[in-house]
């Protein structure tokens, strides 16, 4: 089976949140259950920074751009490593993130520059640009890839085409003159195809052509069906039910264990929690916070927007009950940064906060931190949670999506039985996050019951094993059917 997976970004070549992560994992453990599974980005400059040795294997031009497609390996561990293609063109030659320039602002010709990269990408699938090798399923991700299966359609004898949403509510909306420019199909402008309320959607190239559509846990796949959730999509999802499912993504455990994390002043496990005290000792130190042993330390690392409940964190800060204090990493929006630095500025020895991302300080805060909030507003998987159950760190969840999906809340009946791993709570309003809270509070002073959800959190096996069989199963069931 061979596999084609086309993306925008994947860890450890390139990474802004979660869809790197989910991206940069997901080849290897398909790999390792015998999918000769490869990896499709854009030749940006870190990339290439991150793979030293790379060889040229063609040179084209698609719509008067010229291009050429390289090829690398990634090592994994304990396996063969991966090939990676990278479409190099003077599109992605840029400094900043994949989607903006050094200041934030997002690049105002990205829909025509993954618009290249899907025809490129669709050219390596066929077989055009690297003749030794065809994909039989094309597995493309989020708005950026979306075209892929859309232009594929066209092809009369094309691999079969898998999409995977990760997020919804980013639409790759392309208006006027700028949608004319993609040069797609005139009936493409169309309810039926990419037309979106007068805009073309590119991620409904994906929603609208793809073979399968497959979303990152099982709830999210329900909740995009609704109004509340579907981002205006929602009628389009529900008329492609049969063809749409959810599997929940798995995290690298590998990198994420405690047992083994360098970045910890003291790897810990199951058997060994005890030693989760002092990496709490050294976090309160490295922020700044104050030194006290049984404060319920909570920490929060993600994206500072509105769909990750920040505003309900800020809701909450003034409030805290006295034995508590906060640790914050995160990047986003300007005004939750200036009220997050504003709280910390207030209160330094109970709020930290850092701005922008660390890998080595996210991966201290999940192993100093007590409980981890994920407060989110809406959540098609989220991989902090899951981070935070394998570090023993309590999740306090809104019971959306992916979170729902995976935390178990610490009813009474659940307690009982062993089976409680974190704190849920339902409405998205300050008022519940704040009793969310009071309650990881009270269990945490209880000590046995706490002691107890970490244990069940850690026993947990959210490894890619099980992710990359499901989606195994779905490639091999799309090749055996006919169109």
């Amino acid at each position: 089976m061979r596999v084609l997976l086309a993306a925008s970004e994947a860890y450890p070549l390139i990474k802004t949140g979660g869809l790197g992560d989910v991206v940069g994992a997901l080849p290897a453990a398909l790999r390792a259950v015998g999918v000769d599974a490869r990896l499709v980005l854009p030749a940006y400059p870190a990339a290439l920074a991150a793979l030293p040795t790379t060889r040229l294997i063609a040179r084209s031009a698609l719509y008067g751009t010229p291009l050429a497609l390289l090829q690398a390996e990634l090592p994994i561990d304990g396996g063969r490593p991966l090939p990676v293609y990278l479409i190099q063109a003077t599109a992605f030659e840029r400094s900043g993130n994949p989607y903006q320039d050094v200041t934030g602002q997002d690049w105002p010709d990205n829909p025509a520059r993954f618009a290249l990269f899907c025809r490129a990408a669709a050219a390596l699938a066929l077989g055009h640009l690297a003749p030794d090798w065809r994909a039989d399923v094309v597995h493309a991700h989020d708005w950026q890839a979306g075209l892929l299966p859309a232009l594929l359609s066209l092809e009369p004898k094309r691999p079969r085409t898998v999409f995977t949403v990760h997020n919804l509510a980013y639409q790759g909306l392309v208006a006027g003159a700028d949608a004319d420019a993609l040069g797609l199909p005139v009936d493409w402008w169309s309810p039926d195809a990419l037309e979106f309320y007068g805009q073309l959607a590119l991620i409904k190239g994906g929603l609208a052509f793809a073979d399968r559509i497959t979303t990152v846990s099982p709830r999210y796949a329900q909740e995009i069906q609704t109004a509340e959730f579907g981002c205006g999509l929602d009628g389009l999802l529900r008329y492609r039910a049969g063809v749409l499912s959810g599997i929940l993504n798995g995290i690298d455990t590998e990198l994420w264990n405690p047992a083994a994390d360098p970045a910890l002043v003291a790897p810990y496990d199951a058997q060994s929690l005890a030693a989760k005290a002092q990496n709490k000792a050294a976090l309160q130190a490295e922020l700044g916070l104050a030194a006290e042993r049984d404060a319920l330390l909570l920490g929060l690392v993600g994206r500072l927007v509105e769909q990750k409940g920040i505003d309900l964190l800020l809701g909450v800060l003034n409030r805290l009950p006295a034995a508590t204090q906060v640790a914050v990493l995160g990047s986003g929006e300007a005004d939750y940064v200036a009220a997050l630095q504003a709280a910390a500025r207030a209160n330094p020895r109970r709020i930290a906060f850092r701005s922008g991302y660390d890998e080595a300080l996210a991966h201290r805060i999940q192993a100093g931190a007590d409980a981890f909030l994920v407060p989110s507003r809406f959540e098609p998987c989220g991989l902090t949670q899951l981070y935070a159950l394998r570090y023993g760190t309590v999740p306090i969840v809104r019971a959306v999506g992916g979170l729902a999906d995976t935390v178990v809340d610490a009813s009474p009946a659940n307690l009982a039985a062993g089976r409680a791993t974190g704190i849920v709570f339902k409405q998205a309003s300050a008022a519940a996050l704040a009793a969310a809270i009071r309650r990881a509070l009270g269990l945490y002073r209880a000590g046995t019951s706490w002691r107890e959800m970490q244990a069940a959190g850690m026993a947990e096996d959210h490894s890619w094993t099980t992710a990359a069989q499901a989606y195994n199963a779905l490639y091999q069931d799309l090749v055996r059917t006919p169109d």
